[in-house]
């Protein structure tokens, strides 16, 4: 098969990792969730005491970052910092913004691109994230922009945190998603965009199992496999 990656961009919220592990494994694809890369780079940077926009200080430290992406026995991936498993860790509510700042830097993008392009080279993959068909995988064999409308996607992010037993509440989660939204959006270094071939999926009105086989009908129009 030709090109056998998928790349998944679209903003926060907007289900693209619980339909990227989905559709990933249902298809015998890699799952490459990128956005966890730059979680993780956030989260050192937290931990270090350094400002989220303070890109002299963040460059200062991208020399001591170890990261490793590894699979566990379900196919789940855990991210490794400096030998540390910090799967959960980056995921709490205050490391989104440090993420989405630190993804804006040029230097922090540069350190991780050869990374992610070699795991399309390595295998075939499904790889989601903000940039993936624009510009970490511009020759993927489909690239589809998943979205939905910013209270939905509050909504979906708020009860997976609560699921968690992570204390927020739906306005905050709401506040900072459209926050990382106007930032990832603007943002000089591979602003957050739909690429010019790429395939719109909404997922506003649709439930998880609708999304689920959306993404698949894709995948299988393009690549013939079911």
């Amino acid at each position: 098969m030709e090109n056998r990656s998928v790349a998944l961009d679209g903003p926060a919220g907007a289900g693209k990792s619980t339909l990227a592990k989905r559709v990933s494994e249902h298809f015998g694809l890699i799952y490459v969730d990128t956005g966890a890369l730059y979680r993780s780079i956030g989260l050192f940077v937290f931990r270090n005491n350094v400002a989220s926009r303070d890109a002299e200080g963040v460059l200062k430290l991208l020399p001591e970052i170890r990261l490793d992406m590894r699979y566990d026995d379900s196919g789940v991936q855990r991210m490794i910092l400096n030998g540390e498993d910090v799967t959960e860790d980056i995921r709490l509510p205050e490391i989104s913004v440090y993420a989405s700042d630190v993804s804006a830097m040029p230097a922090v993008r540069e350190f991780l691109l050869e990374m992610q392009r070699s795991m399309a080279v390595k295998y075939n993959v499904l790889m989601d994230g903000r940039d993936i068909g624009t510009v970490v995988l511009p020759d993927a064999g489909l690239k589809v922009f998943i979205t939905a409308d910013a209270s939905t996607r509050a909504n979906r992010r708020y009860l997976e945190l609560k699921a968690k037993g992570i204390e927020t509440t739906f306005d905050e989660v709401k506040d900072a998603m459209i926050k990382r939204d106007k930032n990832d959006s603007e943002r000089e270094a591979a602003p957050l965009k739909a690429a010019d071939d790429a395939v719109i999926l909404d997922t506003s009105e649709l439930n998880l199992d609708e999304s689920f086989d959306a993404l698949c009908n894709l995948v299988t129009a393009k690549f013939g496999e079911k």
